[in-house]
């Protein structure tokens, strides 16, 4: 019985706040869509479910959303709520504004994008989520408020784990879900449809029980610790596509004008028996050894890590989409089999040049079937399991 009365007061705390729209009001608003469904995906013991949904102001006058509720769909249960700092952050236009522009408002016509990270239980993703959206005409805090809803979309199921990219270790994994340039927030609309192809993307780094990227006073990109180590296929696959002619970025990084096209430099792409597919990007010249067409094994060698594209440092840019175009795909998600968690990067600005934080005595450092958090390091252990077998510790 106390578990049943805690959890109700649990569902009654999960109400929304927001006002109800007066029945037969209509107003015109935001048009709310969520461009690509999102999928659940482990984190440290928490499914996560990354997504955005794009408001765009279709009304005549300013409009500045002030709330934001995620409902689950069936129940229309508040599973989070976003308001003050914690939705500013989350609310960006498609491309960097001027210092003029006022993040919290959108103009007739405007466009902003909502940067969702909707963490729930292992297992407890609902079947679709809702959204609820506060907002007032732009201009003054005590404005009325006003409320529209829409962008239902469905949770797709989660897909098999994949297999280590490279071996060994200690490797940091660099990604922020927060920068306005890293990959999360990098839109392209190079063929005819806006797309976020790096939405989850992960960039390698090998680093040395120091942190150091290279040895003291290297400076060439062939330094790092990383450069030259063999790239792995994480699954069973088909090659799609690759590039093995552009040059290595000097010591200085890649030059200040590239082609678009360009900018993965090097690289391979796998398409997955389920219909995924695996870039990897930066790889070193002359070192891929797979052609267009040929079918690979779980740990084949594709190539060698470089800096070659977008690099200015030696390391492996991964990420998995649902096409087979560097720009024209969007993000997926992906678990990994198993690695072994060592500790994490104290400060992502301190990467190459200060220690990394190990782990606390005890702590368990074998995960299975995750995604590694933000800026952790880590190992893939020797004779890890291959994509969709099950991990034996």
């Amino acid at each position: 019985m106390r578990h049943v009365v805690l959890g109700a007061m649990l569902a009654l705390a999960c109400l929304s706040t927001l006002p109800v729209r007066a029945a037969g009001a209509v107003r015109e608003s935001f048009e709310l869509r969520v461009p690509v469904a999102p999928a659940p995906f482990a984190v440290e013991g928490r499914d996560l479910l990354v997504y955005e949904v794009h408001l765009t102001n279709f009304s005549r006058q300013p409009l500045a959303p002030r709330a934001v509720e995620v409902l689950d769909a069936a129940s229309g249960v508040v599973l989070e709520r976003f308001e003050g700092p914690r939705l500013r952050s989350r609310l960006a236009p498609i491309a960097p504004a001027g210092d003029a522009a006022d993040p919290a408002s959108l103009p007739p016509g405007a466009r902003r994008v909502l940067y969702l990270e909707l963490a729930v239980p292992p297992g407890t993703a609902p079947a679709a989520l809702r959204h609820r959206i506060g907002y007032a005409e732009a201009g003054g805090e005590g404005a009325e408020t006003f409320v529209v809803e829409g962008a239902v979309t469905a949770i797709r199921a989660r897909a098999a784990a994949l297999g280590p990219p490279l071996r060994g270790g200690p490797w940091a994994a660099v990604y922020g879900p927060e920068w306005e340039r890293g990959h999360r927030r990098v839109f392209y609309a190079a063929e005819g449809r806006a797309t976020l192809p790096g939405r989850l993307a992960i960039d390698w780094f090998r680093l040395d029980d120091a942190g150091r990227l290279a040895p003291d006073g290297a400076a060439a990109p062939q330094q790092a610790w990383g450069y030259g180590e063999d790239v792995l296929a994480v699954a069973d696959a088909t090659v799609v596509a690759t590039r093995d002619d552009y040059p290595e970025a000097g010591a200085d990084g890649p030059p200040a004008k590239r082609a678009l096209a360009d900018a993965a430099g090097n690289h391979v792409v796998l398409r997955l028996d389920d219909g995924r597919h695996v870039f990897y990007e930066h790889l070193a010249p002359g070192s891929v050894r797979v052609d267009p067409g040929e079918r690979v094994a779980a740990g084949a060698v594709l190539g060698a890590l470089g800096s070659t594209g977008d690099s200015r440092r030696a390391h492996l840019h991964f990420h998995v989409a649902d096409s087979p175009s560097p720009l024209g795909g969007e993000g997926l998600p992906f678990e990994l089999a198993r690695f072994q968690l060592l500790g994490r990067l104290a400060a992502i600005e301190a990467l190459g040049t200060a220690g990394w934080e190990p782990l606390e005595p005890g702590a368990g450092a074998l995960r299975q079937r995750e995604r590694p958090a933000p800026n952790v390091v880590l190992a893939f252990p020797a004779g890890t399991a291959e994509a969709g077998a099950p991990a034996q510790p």
